[in-house]
């Protein structure tokens, strides 16, 4: 497997994407911006196994691997390296099923362009999914 940092999801449902407000703290990057599921790779895991275990621990969901489709971008936390962004579509009983986990304030569904424009949106982020269209 190819050395990678981490995975994150852009799991949306129409034209609302799955996003949480980072805890408001001074030892995280980004404070109080909001985010898309996903983190740090851990061990010899795949890019889609960290995108589905992080997905796990943070909102309760278990997507398969045939629901994610995925490519690499270069990481913003470890310059040369790649980090991969994963897209999906959630379903309603997806949403309904979401269990917050125990980082992050809040999670909501938000308006993929309200996400894009948001002052608080992680900038790397938004230049992802732009160059996913």
């Amino acid at each position: 497997m190819t050395a990678f940092h981490g995975a994150k999801l852009l799991l949306t449902r129409g034209d609302m994407m799955l996003v949480y407000l980072r805890d408001d703290r001074p030892d995280l990057p980004f404070p109080a911006h909001w985010d898309l599921p996903g983190g740090g790779r851990e061990g010899r895991e795949s890019p889609v196994d960290c995108a589905r275990r992080e997905l796990a621990e943070e909102f309760g969901l278990d997507l398969p691997p045939s629901r994610l489709s995925g490519r690499p971008f270069p990481s913003h936390a470890a310059p040369g390296m790649v980090s991969w962004l994963f897209r999906g579509t959630l379903s309603g009983d997806d949403i309904a099923g979401i269990r917050f986990g125990d980082e992050g304030q809040e999670w909501r569904m938000m308006l993929v362009g309200d996400y894009l424009r948001h002052p608080r949106a992680i900038a790397h982020f938004c230049r992802w999914i732009q160059a996913l269209d």
